[in-house]
């Protein structure tokens, strides 16, 4: 488990959401250690109630596999590349902020990170999982009325309301 979440952090950057559909992959389909609908979506869940929607979901996943051992491997085995990666070499990105050069690796990293493409993996699956039923696309549909410029709270009590009014 320690050494598919290291590979899983080394391949992080950019939106948490983009690493869904390869988390899915191998923690579903791959290694069987939760099941595809209920169990991934609560630990997707857990983590994007949370800051740090990554790591979250990672220690969530591991609580589930092995308990509190498993919790502790997936979090720090999920966050040691992004560690050695950015925290590490901090410094010296700091000194050498003004090179024209690094300033451009930024940009292109950050553009490609933020690209729509990156999370439309994870949209994809997420849907696909859980939205399962009539009511479940009607609150769907809510939430995408969110893009409305819907203020959330209404669209959050609106959805909360629908699901209790279809079940």
């Amino acid at each position: 488990m320690g050494v598919f979440f290291l590979k899983t952090g080394a391949l992080v950057f950019g939106p948490g959401l983009a690493i869904v559909p390869l988390l899915r992959d191998g923690v579903v389909a791959k290694h069987h250690w939760l099941t595809q609908a209920a169990q991934f979506l609560d630990a997707v869940a857990m983590g994007l109630i949370t800051p740090g929607p990554v790591v979250i979901t990672a220690a969530f996943i591991g609580y589930l596999v092995a308990g509190p051992a498993g919790a502790l491997i997936a979090t720090v085995a999920i966050f040691t590349p992004i560690y050695l990666g950015v925290v590490v070499p901090g410094r010296w990105f700091v000194r050498h902020r003004e090179n024209r050069q690094i300033k451009a690796f930024v940009t292109g990293a950050t553009a490609a990170a933020a690209a729509a493409a990156a999370l439309s993996g994870a949209v994809v699956v997420l849907t696909r999982q859980a939205v399962t039923d009539l009511a479940t696309a009607a609150i769907a549909l809510g939430l995408l009325l969110r893009f409305k410029k819907i203020p959330e709270p209404y669209v959050v009590a609106a959805a909360g309301a629908l699901g209790i009014l279809l079940h």
